[in-house]
C-alpha cells in the first residue's frame, strides 16, 4: 500500500451504520429537496475526493501516470468525469472512456463531460481495448444498477478486469449489488472502492470483497441532521478529513 493511504484515518465497519439502495436514493433526495444540496454539488465532492485517493494510490509522480476513466451515462459516471478533470488538470495524463455516445449523455454528467472536451482531454470511443494505462478508474454503473450489465457497460467491465492495473471504483464496483453483495453476471474486480457518504450493506458482506477490494468513504456533505431524519445515528465521521479507510475485517 503506498504511504500516502497509510496516513488516512480509519475507523471499523461495525462502528457505522450501512445504508441500502432505497436508504441511499432518500438521503440523495433529502439533499436536493430539503436542503437545497444540488446533485452537481453532490457529483464535485465525489469526483474531488475519487481523484484524491486516486493520487494517494500511485506509485509514482502524478504527471508520469496514465490513468484511464470509464464513465458511465449516469450519476456515477458524472463523478467519474469530474475526477477526471481534477487528475488533468493536476497533470495526469487522462483519458475517459464512455459507456455510449456522447450525445446519449444527460443533464449534470453531461455538463462534466462537456468541460472536460473543452479542456482536450482525450474522449476516444471503446474498440476492442482500453488506451495505454497506469491505472484504471471504475465509474461505469453506481448504486442504482438493474441488472446485469449489458452492451458497452458490460464490454468495459471485461476490458477493465482483463488488465493487471489497479482499479478503484466509485461508490461501488460496477456490477455488484449494493444490497446484496452479489455479482450480476459481469462486475469490476477492483483493488479499492471509494464508497460515498456510508458504507452500503453490500459492500460489507463478505461474497463482495473479491469486488471491492480495499474501501474507502468520502464525504460529500451529508449533514448529521439528515440522517437523523432517516433514523440513522451517524458520528462526526470526518472530523480527520473527506477520506477515510473502513476496516471491514
Amino acid at each position: 500500500m503506498p504511504q500516502a493511504l497509510d496516513t488516512l484515518p480509519s475507523l471499523s465497519a461495525a462502528s457505522l451504520p450501512a445504508v441500502t439502495r432505497e436508504q441511499m436514493r432518500e438521503v440523495d433526495r433529502l439533499m436536493i429537496e430539503e436542503y437545497r444540496i444540488q446533485l452537481l454539488q453532490m457529483m464535485e465532492n465525489a469526483g474531488l475526493n475519487l481523484a484524491e485517493l486516486v493520487r494517494r494510490s500511485l506509485n509514482g509522480p502524478l504527471d508520469s501516470q496514465r490513468i484511464v476513466v470509464l464513465a458511465g451515462r449516469g450519476n456515477n459516471g458524472g463523478g467519474g468525469l469530474a475526477a477526471a478533470r481534477r487528475l488533468s488538470a493536476w497533470g495526469a495524463h487522462v483519458e475517459v472512456v464512455l459507456a455510449g455516445s456522447p450525445e446519449a449523455y444527460r443533464d449534470a454528467p453531461a455538463q462534466q463531460l462537456d468541460t472536460l472536451q473543452r479542456m482536450g482531454v482525450p474522449v476516444p470511443r471503446f474498440r476492442d481495448s482500453l488506451p495505454r494505462h497506469d491505472i484504471i478508474v471504475d465509474a461505469v454503473i453506481g448504486y442504482g444498477l438493474s441488472g446485469a450489465p449489458r452492451g458497452a457497460a458490460a464490454d468495459l467491465i471485461v476490458a477493465a478486469n482483463a488488465s493487471p492495473a489497479p482499479v478503484i471504483s466509485l461508490d461501488v464496483p460496477s456490477g455488484v449489488d449494493v444490497d446484496s453483495g452479489e455479482a450480476l453476471s459481469e462486475a469490476i474486480r477492483a483493488t479499492a472502492t471509494l464508497t460515498l457518504a456510508l458504507p452500503k450493506t453490500g459492500l460489507l458482506q463478505s461474497k463482495a470483497r473479491p469486488y471491492v477490494g480495499q474501501l474507502y468513504l468520502a464525504d460529500i456533505s451529508v449533514p448529521l441532521s439528515l440522517y437523523a431524519k432517516l433514523g440513522l445515528e451517524v458520528p462526526s465521521l470526518f472530523a480527520q478529513g473527506p477520506l477515510v479507510m473502513i476496516d471491514t475485517t
